[in-house]
């Protein structure tokens, strides 16, 4: 599987859930489980390298102003619903997280923000697939601390200067 495969399957998932993250990764075990075995690795491969380029203390400040707090668990969870919100969406807020404030169209904390099952649906299917739990995938481990500079993530101030346009659309009183 490729690059343009896998994004293919996380974007047709997406469309047809309507947006549902949940629904997303329903249809996403649906649709893997159609495939071989090494298909699911692939796929779960390049979750998982995606899942880890999004570590970053950038990333982690816009997912605090989007869901008014994020904790470890909680930022886990939102990289995996980046991932799934599809190819444009994630490269896009890689290269400036601000940029979330116009890419998305809406966004509801209680729903969006939280694609803690798109991180399993890999491995949903790959044991429905072999009757066994997936294997590691052979990548290199994840970072102990997320990429660039620290963020005080509480700090209020600091979150509406370095993210004006987030802070405006989703905290803006």
């Amino acid at each position: 599987m490729d690059e343009t495969e896998f994004w293919a399957l996380v974007d047709g998932a997406r469309v047809d859930a309507d947006g549902d993250p949940e629904e997303q990764a329903d249809l996403l075990v649906e649709r893997l489980v159609l495939l071989d075995p090494e298909a699911v690795l692939d796929f779960a491969r390049h979750f998982e390298a995606r899942y880890q380029r999004a570590y970053r203390w950038d990333l982690w400040g816009a997912a605090w102003v989007l869901l008014d707090g994020a904790s470890d668990d909680a930022f886990d969870f939102f990289r995996c619903w980046l991932i799934g919100q599809g190819r444009e969406v994630f490269e896009d807020a890689l290269h400036d997280p601000d940029t979330l404030a116009e890419l998305l169209d809406d966004f509801d904390e209680e729903i969006d923000g939280d694609g803690e099952d798109l991180g399993y649906a890999a491995d949903e299917a790959y044991e429905q697939l072999t009757g066994v739990v997936m294997p590691g995938l052979g990548l290199p481990p994840a970072p102990a601390e997320p990429e660039g500079t620290p963020l005080d993530l509480e700090d209020e101030a600091l979150l509406a200067a370095r993210y004006p346009r987030l802070w405006e659309r989703f905290r803006g009183e």
